[in-house]
């Protein structure tokens, strides 16, 4: 039960922060889906990080794996929002920027990922 709880809290609180920086994002660059780009990347690169630090630590992984990862991250970072700002963009007729923006996601956020899971070797 404690488990549920702690990502349920963490998962809202994720999801708020997703909502503000999106949102800023949006008001700075409204022709440019830069808010969520910048969530996933940044998500990534924090969720390969505490992967690693998991891995080489003798902690109590609950607060990191269940709160932090699962329920912070799990909704900071989000494939919805991304799926959602690639069909607008192919909507508006958006071509290459919507081909860019996929490239740009899954390749920078796979390499954030790996960045931060490395991190502590750079």
């Amino acid at each position: 039960m404690t488990n549920i709880l702690l990502v349920a809290t963490g998962g809202a609180l994720g999801a708020s922060l997703r909502y503000f920086i999106i949102n800023i994002a949006r008001y700075l660059y409204p022709n440019l889906p830069l808010g969520t780009l910048f969530v996933n990347i940044l998500g990534s690169f924090l969720i390969g990080f505490l992967m690693n630090y998991l891995e080489n630590k003798n902690v109590s992984d609950v607060f990191i794996r269940y709160f932090i990862i699962i329920g912070i991250l799990g909704s900071f970072t989000t494939f919805s929002a991304f799926s959602f700002d690639v069909i607008e963009l192919l909507n508006n007729k958006k071509i290459f920027i919507s081909l860019s923006y996929i490239l740009i996601s899954v390749s920078t956020c796979l390499f954030f990922t790996y960045i931060g899971y490395n991190f502590n070797k750079i």
